[in-house]
């Protein structure tokens, strides 16, 4: 695993603090730890900084990444799973969220949507560039989205790209639009997900955030069980994908939908349609579904 340590700003810098260049990874328990003790002075109409995080050399530990390939089933590889680098930019995007001048608190947030670009295979020596940033946001029916992207470059060049989106709920005076029912075709893949995957991807990822890890501590937080992770989801699903990946460029987009109670069994589904490789993970006792997804070459301009 890179190695993660307290943060430093570059002094130098004369937009610091709110472009925070650092030294090493931030640790994402302490992160969290901030994060229990923020105050939200978000009002409606107020716009979100245009912070940024980085860190200019990172270099990956090839057993941390065999252990995120055996929690999330991947197969052996000399290149980076796709969805391992977005595990390993958490701590930059919270720690532009923790920052002062964010105005949402982390506590009760939602991971809506993740899209990842691989423009190009890593190999796991390579040292690189990682950069965090608050992107766009906008007003939903739901309250305020806003987006937090990422960019991974090697020598300048880029090589991975990532967009998260989040929602800070509160009432508004936009439409609800209508939703499309997420649906499946094909035959099912049956996985069993185990009550103990949250605390497995915690020890990996770092994010120990209390809904992940029992349900005594998820009830805390207002869920009945605890719930896996949605990135665990979303790279359980990549990596059963991974025979099926575009040679080329690529993007991996998904919705987050209902939380995935621990432990449960879920149906995995996937199908092509036109150039799209469309999945979902539906839960097997209640049919909700917890994901969706697609994947699509990507060509610079699209």
């Amino acid at each position: 695993m890179a190695r993660m340590m307290m943060p430093k700003f570059n002094k130098s810098s004369p937009e610091s603090p709110q472009n925070m260049v650092l030294e090493h990874l931030p640790s994402v328990p302490m992160l969290l730890s901030m994060a229990a003790f923020q105050s939200a002075s978000f009002r409606p109409g107020d716009k979100l900084p245009g912070l940024t995080s980085e860190v200019s050399s990172v270099v990956i530990d090839p057993d941390h990444v065999q252990h995120y390939r055996q929690v999330c089933g991947f197969a052996q590889s000399q290149c980076v799973p796709e969805t391992y680098l977005q595990m390993l930019a958490f701590p930059l995007l919270l720690k532009l969220m923790v920052h002062d001048d964010f105005p949402v608190k982390v506590i009760g947030l939602v991971h809506l949507r993740n899209q990842i670009t691989v423009h190009k295979p890593m190999d796991l020596a390579q040292k690189f560039r990682m950069l965090a940033s608050v992107g766009d946001s906008r007003v939903v029916s739901a309250g305020l989205e806003w987006d937090i992207d990422t960019k991974v470059t090697v020598d300048g060049e880029l090589l991975w790209s990532s967009t998260s989106v989040f929602l800070h709920r509160y009432k508004t005076d936009v439409p609800r639009q209508r939703v499309t029912p997420t649906s499946h075709s094909g035959t099912p893949e049956y996985w069993p997900v185990n009550a103990d995957i949250g605390r497995r991807y915690s020890r990996v990822s770092g994010d120990y955030n209390p809904i992940h890890l029992s349900d005594i501590t998820a009830k805390m937080f207002g869920f009945k069980h605890a719930i896996a992770h949605g990135m665990w989801t979303k790279a359980r699903c990549v990596a059963a994908l991974h025979e099926n990946l575009p040679s080329g460029p690529y993007c991996i987009d998904v919705e987050f939908q209902r939380p995935l109670f621990l432990p449960s069994g879920v149906m995995f589904f996937q199908h092509m349609e036109s150039d799209l490789r469309h999945f979902s993970v539906f839960n097997q006792q209640t049919g909700h579904a917890h994901l969706r997804g697609q994947i699509r070459g990507y060509c610079d301009g699209d």
